[in-house]
């Protein structure tokens, strides 16, 4: 079975286009270390709840949306040695240039344990 990576992250709606081309250009990267898929969904239906929210999750300010994603991986060892071969590609300088707030941003790894298709 597949794995996971979930993100939600919070980015200004003026860099949108930046946020778009950060993620094509480092999507290329992740697929070369195995990852199968790569989706990117920018928030325009994201209600305030009564106790949490997404819009709390990463405490998100006037004039940006909430974006999710997720990077679906064969497992979990081909996503941790991908991680791991990125982090030490990545520089100090591509870290400063991310198109939003990383310490807002949540994420984790899933294992799935329920995946239905069309006409299923």
């Amino acid at each position: 079975m597949n794995y996971l990576d979930i993100f939600v992250i919070p980015v200004s709606d003026a860099r949108r286009d930046d946020y778009i081309a950060h993620e094509a250009k480092w999507w290329t990267a992740f697929q070369k270390l195995g990852a199968l898929s790569f989706v990117v969904g920018w928030g325009d239906d994201v209600p305030p709840g009564k106790q949490t929210d997404l819009l709390r999750s990463v405490d998100l300010k006037d004039g940006e949306s909430v974006v999710v994603a997720w990077m679906t991986w064969p497992d979990k060892d081909t996503r941790n040695a991908a991680y791991k071969a990125m982090e030490a590609a990545m520089s100090p300088e591509d870290m400063k240039q991310m198109p939003f707030d990383g310490k807002r941003m949540i994420y984790g790894g899933f294992v799935p344990v329920l995946v239905k298709g069309a006409g299923e």
